[in-house]
């Protein structure tokens, strides 16, 4: 398919995923298939796994209870360039998402890594994947419990943005976090 009907069907979905909003911790999204997914730390071996479905927990894109300010909120973590060591700037937001995990040991949390377009395919994925790792443990070292955590990478295959300019770059380079409470 040609990239500017790519670009031409993101903007019309999100159009329309714009018109349809809603309070949207309480619609939750399921049946979504992940290429590559580790329950563990850093050796974690990859399989291919789906969440949400019949009888699977909600899945939810903010946060159960939280309103649109706060560290809470900010669910999202940005990385620079080739790197998967943690900014500074994200440390008020990890400590805040480890506390709420540590207080609400039925919130599960999915760590979605993401890459910007430029590298292998391969590459980006293992690229995501310590991204996704790095912050795990940021996470588990503010008291998050490891069977609240998966990860998995996406590499370059879902980006935020479409382009090929470093705004867009630096947007598709993140970890997001995807809330799931057991039913």
């Amino acid at each position: 398919m040609p990239r500017q009907m790519l670009v031409l069907l993101a903007a019309a979905l999100a159009l329309g995923l714009t018109a349809c909003g809603g309070n949207r911790a309480t619609q939750p999204i399921t049946g979504s298939s992940s290429p590559v997914m580790g329950e563990g730390g850093s050796g974690s071996g990859a399989s291919t796994a789906g969440t949400g479905g019949a009888g699977g927990p909600e899945i939810f894109r903010e946060v159960p209870g939280e309103g649109a300010t706060g560290p809470l909120s900010r669910l999202v973590i940005y990385f620079d360039y080739d790197q998967s060591d943690l900014r500074s700037e994200f440390n008020e937001v990890l400590a805040a998402h480890g506390g709420y995990l540590a207080a609400n040991g039925g919130a599960l949390l999915r760590l979605e890594g993401h890459a910007d377009e430029r590298g292998s395919r391969e590459y980006n994925i293992g690229l995501g994947e310590r991204r996704a790792q790095a912050v795990r443990r940021a996470l588990l070292l503010q008291g998050a419990a490891a069977e609240q955590l998966t990860t998995i990478s996406y590499g370059e295959e879902r980006p935020a943005v479409f382009g090929s300019d470093e705004e867009s770059y630096s947007l598709n380079r993140r970890v997001e976090l995807v809330y799931r409470q057991v039913n």
